[in-house]
């Protein structure tokens, strides 16, 4: 069995539980021991077990009223109740209660072995189940790699190549160049599409708590460990790990899992013994690599295991003909429901090409879902209608310059000055509390149905109509 299928005995005869464990052990499930329904109920919440076994008669909270409150708090947790003093009558009643079956004493090993046999692939199948869950939605296709560049060309060549091997790939790229979009797509391109997609931000986490998310660990292995954890390296066995920016692991860290990759094995913290996985890994890092390499804050060693097959995305900057096919399909996914298709006018498409984008595809998404609100109602999104995310130069910086005889040019476009920049931040969400206004009235009010309709959630919108009150915006009476 799987070594992280564990269950709890309930029973105040420590004879039963001490036999009950070593027959259940010796055919490779882990067994918990409790001698009271209260310790059963505190063992259950702190650990996660695929089943429980508990006597019908106990000291304190009997059998049946621990089944009943098992029941009713984890009802997904099948319970096998076994009694001396077995009658139909309690059979009955135990079923009833949420027992998934009933043994009565004495019995075989093979009738206990049974029914822990079928809890047990019963157990596998919610796993199985969940980890149909976790494949990748619609949106990681190879055709959702929307350009016509060369480059884009050459890329989505590259994925129909190696996607179906089992080489490891390395990913670069700018930060919001599709990274994961294009790992994505590998892992839907591959023998393995089938099974888990599991994806790991390296930097989203804390570095003391990487380690664990990584590798899992065993209850009490640390300070807070309250129960085992599996971890994300496991949880993709026989699928695909993404490791993404994976520059900003630690060295020691970096250690670790080139050890993992290698032995194709990991250990959980607080493990004695390694468990094998079979994973295919895709990383991605916005830094230079090679260059973190040189400067010894990644490994070399780890680099070239990774570096297999390495791809590069090219900054959207560098691929304005791919411009308007991207906002084309932005538009599709972000207006409202219900609203005409808006055009795209020549001048916002010129204005759109000229810009720099620092943020690469998800500052164009932004610039986009924008103009949706500015343009609300209007058959399409004009130049004015465009506005870009706030520039990286500080306001600091642009009160030290020399005064200039015009606005000057800001990546392809007139920077609006510091002044008018907070007027036009005002104008923006002026327009954005307007197009929210319009939806909430057209759904009488309600907010969950305005929500839906505007792609937020519920408690986003609640948020933007607070922080419009806040900055003296009038929202009516929205409800």
């Amino acid at each position: 069995m799987n070594r992280n299928l564990r269950l709890l005995v309930v029973d105040d005869e420590r004879n039963m539980r001490e036999s009950l464990k070593t027959v259940l052990e010796s055919r490779g499930t882990l067994v918990d021991t409790v001698e009271s329904a209260e310790e059963g109920l505190a063992a259950i919440e702190a650990s996660g077990y695929f089943m429980v076994i508990t006597d019908a008669r106990l000291e304190g909270m009997s059998g049946y009223d621990f089944l009943r409150e098992t029941h009713e708090r984890w009802p997904d947790l099948p319970v096998l109740m076994i009694t001396a003093y077995a009658t139909p009558k309690l059979a009955v009643e135990a079923i009833q209660t949420g027992a998934i079956d009933y043994l009565s004493k004495p019995f075989e090993p093979e009738e206990l072995l049974h029914s822990v046999n079928r809890c047990a692939e019963r157990h596998q199948l919610i796993q199985q189940n969940e980890k149909l869950k976790s494949r990748l939605p619609y949106g990681y296709q190879l055709d959702d790699i929307i350009g016509n560049c060369q480059s884009l060309k050459d890329l989505r060549e590259m994925v129909r190549t190696v996607g179906p091997t089992e080489a490891t790939i390395l990913i670069l790229g700018e930060s919001g160049t599709g990274k994961e979009l294009i790992a994505g797509s590998i892992h839907h391109s591959s023998k393995r599409r089938e099974e888990s997609y599991v994806r790991l931000n390296c930097a989203a986490i804390p570095e003391t708590l990487l380690e664990s998310e990584l590798f899992g660990h065993e209850k009490g292995s640390f300070t807070g460990a309250v129960k085992q954890k599996t971890g994300q390296v496991e949880e993709a066995n026989g699928g695909t790990l993404f490791l993404d920016e994976i520059g900003e692991m630690s060295r020691s860290l970096q250690a670790k899992l080139l050890r993992a990759l290698q032995e194709g094995e990991v250990v959980p913290i607080g493990a004695t013994s390694p468990v094998k996985v079979d994973v295919r890994v895709i990383a991605c890092a916005n830094r230079d690599l090679p260059g973190e390499v040189a400067a010894g804050r990644f490994r070399e060693d780890l680099f070239y295991r990774l570096n297999v097959f390495p791809m590069t995305l090219a900054p959207l900057a560098e691929r304005t003909g791919d411009i308007a096919p991207l906002a084309f399909a932005m538009i599709l996914r972000h207006r409202t429901k219900g609203q005409a298709i808006p055009w795209l006018s020549e001048a916002a498409l010129a204005t759109l090409k000229a810009h720099k984008w620092p943020g690469n595809v998800r500052e164009l998404e932004n610039v986009i879902r924008r103009a949706l609100l500015l343009s609300s109602g209007k058959d399409s999104i004009a130049n004015e209608h465009i506005v870009f995310d706030t520039p990286v130069r500080s306001v600091a910086a642009q009160e030290r310059a020399e005064p200039q005889s015009q606005p000057p040019v800001y990546q392809g476009v007139y920077e609006v000055p510091p002044s008018g920049a907070r007027r036009l931040s005002k104008i923006v969400r002026e327009s954005e509390a307007n197009a929210i206004m319009q939806t909430l009235d057209a759904c009488n009010g309600r907010r969950a149905e305005a929500a839906k309709q505007l792609g937020i959630s519920e408690r986003t919108l609640r948020y933007r109509l607070a922080s419009f009150r806040e900055a003296g915006i009038a929202v009516g009476g929205a409800r």
